[in-house]
């Protein structure tokens, strides 16, 4: 149980974020030559082997300290609302409070995905202190299985950690389609999410390239349920989703590249963790005349994507704006979309 004192305290930080959160996008709304949201990779390494992920290794060494300080006071000098960090593991990073402090003193909103394993009721404390004010957990299944470690049965006490210390906001993402063996497993998972007071989002299988991969009749009744109980979150503009689910192709405006940048280990600037490779430019070279360009560019994936955040922030932009400049990568998308799949998970916030 939370005291009366951590109640009035996570009300006011609540109300803090908000007021932060909508302020920056209205600051989007008013000046598109800077970036709405960015991932980047302290830490490809992962304590875990999920079979349907390829966003880790497990012999990576941490990016620098000091290096990942300079990239965040160069995502500060591009006036960058929000970052968030992951992986890879980001908690295995030695210095992972440091990085989310250097955040926070630039005004940067700050938040971070997790598979949630090395969480100690300390560790939430300094995360508190460092200033995080975001954290997303994916929790694919109730019992651990050949695709994935993350389950309930393993978390459940993480979360009860989460629910008692943590001053930040907690959602917990499931996930349906691809290799989950038990889809309804999804609805168990929000629902725990739910009674321990943090938010439920829930993701859609992609394919390695992060194209869409239509689900069942019965993820799509978990996919809705899940959906009724997530009306109160914070991503919880996913209208997109329907498209994905019933294996439509999604028409929008992908500003990847322009208001969503992902930053690897290698510091180097892409449209997403599914398209490394562009435009994979040093992110100390990347500037407003590269936003622009990207603002503009069509995306030969765009239509089939099913990666959340950066569909979430292009809906900022997609109202205004049509994109004129074709994508170069449009020859390897029709080849992507040509061969085997095999399946990842989303991220939300990935």
């Amino acid at each position: 149980m939370i005291n009366f004192s951590q109640q009035l305290r996570r009300k006011a930080k609540g109300m803090q974020r908000w007021y932060r959160m909508w302020s920056s996008v209205a600051k989007g709304l008013l000046n598109k030559d800077h970036p709405l949201l960015v991932h980047i990779i302290p830490m490809r390494r992962c304590n875990l082997s999920c079979a349907y992920c390829n966003e880790y290794d497990n012999f990576s060494p941490p990016v620098p300290t000091a290096e990942m300080l300079r990239r965040v006071d160069l995502l500060a000098a591009l006036a960058a609302s929000v970052v968030t960090i992951s992986g890879g593991e980001p908690l295995l990073h030695p210095d992972l409070d440091k990085i989310i402090a250097r955040m926070r003193r630039h005004g940067i909103i700050s938040g971070m995905i997790t598979n949630g394993y090395l969480l100690t009721a300390h560790r939430i404390e300094q995360l508190n202190r460092a200033g995080l004010e975001y954290l997303q957990i994916s929790i694919d299944n109730l019992q651990p299985d050949d695709i994935s470690m993350k389950s309930m049965k393993t978390l459940d006490k993480k979360l009860q950690l989460l629910a008692r210390h943590a001053d930040f906001h907690v959602n917990i993402n499931s996930v349906v389609g691809g290799g989950i063996h038990n889809p309804e497993d999804a609805v168990t998972i929000a629902r725990r999410a739910v009674e321990l007071g943090f938010t439920t989002t829930i993701g859609i299988i992609h394919n390695d390239n992060g194209q869409l991969r239509a689900i069942g009749e019965a993820e799509q009744k978990v996919f809705r349920q899940v959906r009724a109980m997530g009306k109160r979150s914070f991503a919880r503009f996913i209208d997109f989703q329907d498209d994905i689910a019933y294996g439509r192709p999604h028409e929008w405006r992908c500003r990847a590249g322009a208001r969503y940048l992902y930053i690897c280990e290698d510091g180097l600037v892409h449209y997403c963790s599914q398209q490394r490779g562009y435009p994979a430019i040093p992110l100390e070279k990347y500037n407003v005349a590269d936003i622009r360009r990207e603002y503009y560019t069509t995306k030969g994936c765009a239509p089939n994507c099913t990666i959340s955040c950066v569909q979430q922030i292009s809906m900022v932009d997609n109202w205004r704006d049509p994109q004129t400049i074709a994508w170069s990568g449009v020859e390897r998308v029709v080849q992507l979309q040509n061969s085997d799949d095999n399946s990842i998970e989303e991220g939300v916030s990935k």
